[in-house]
């Protein structure tokens, strides 16, 4: 009965989770930062208020919270700002990256490495927006493309190790994933 020890398999799943978890505190923390910045720490300007609430509704502990605010006040503070990539993926697909960073070229090289990894190029400003209109939750293609499966599980695999990336916050697709 090795390895099927009932502790290993929580402490797994839990490790799992607690990494999630860890991801997205950091990016809530610094779109707080970020806002708190802008705001000049004004938790009642609207855009840190909501950055505040999101955090909140993920149940970011308070102090972390207050954290990222006194860090976007600080004059020594990290500065982040949002990027916004264009890249192509196996099959042809379109893919919109948004992240926010505190170093626009450490971030543009570990995206570019991600994407070549993975059959991926990155494309110039103009390159993949001009087939997806902005909406309040993000992007969407204005022209669907469709992708053999064996390209489909490259583009998945992808689109994960994106997402697994700190400075990234959301990866958006020109693909078509209905049935």
């Amino acid at each position: 009965m090795a390895g099927h020890n009932k502790w290993s398999q929580i402490k797994r799943k839990k490790g799992v989770e607690d990494a999630k978890r860890s991801k997205l505190f950091a990016m809530l923390g610094r779109a707080i930062t970020l806002e708190s910045r802008k705001a000049t720490g004004n938790k009642e300007s609207p855009g840190l208020k909501k950055a505040i609430e999101n955090a909140r509704k993920e149940n970011m502990p308070n102090d972390n919270i207050d954290r990222a605010i006194a860090k976007g006040m600080g004059a020594g503070a990290e500065s982040f700002e949002e990027v916004l990539y264009e890249a192509y993926g196996p099959g042809g697909a379109a893919l919109i990256i948004e992240g926010m960073t505190d170093s626009k070229n450490r971030t543009n090289q570990e995206i570019k490495h991600i994407l070549s990894d993975h059959g991926g190029s990155l494309g110039g400003p103009g390159s993949v927006t001009w087939g997806f209109r902005k909406t309040e939750s993000g992007w969407k293609s204005t022209m669907p493309l469709e992708i053999p499966e064996s390209d489909m599980e490259k583009l998945a695999e992808l689109i994960e190790k994106l997402e697994e990336h700190a400075d990234v916050k959301n990866v958006f697709t020109n693909i078509n994933e209905e049935d």
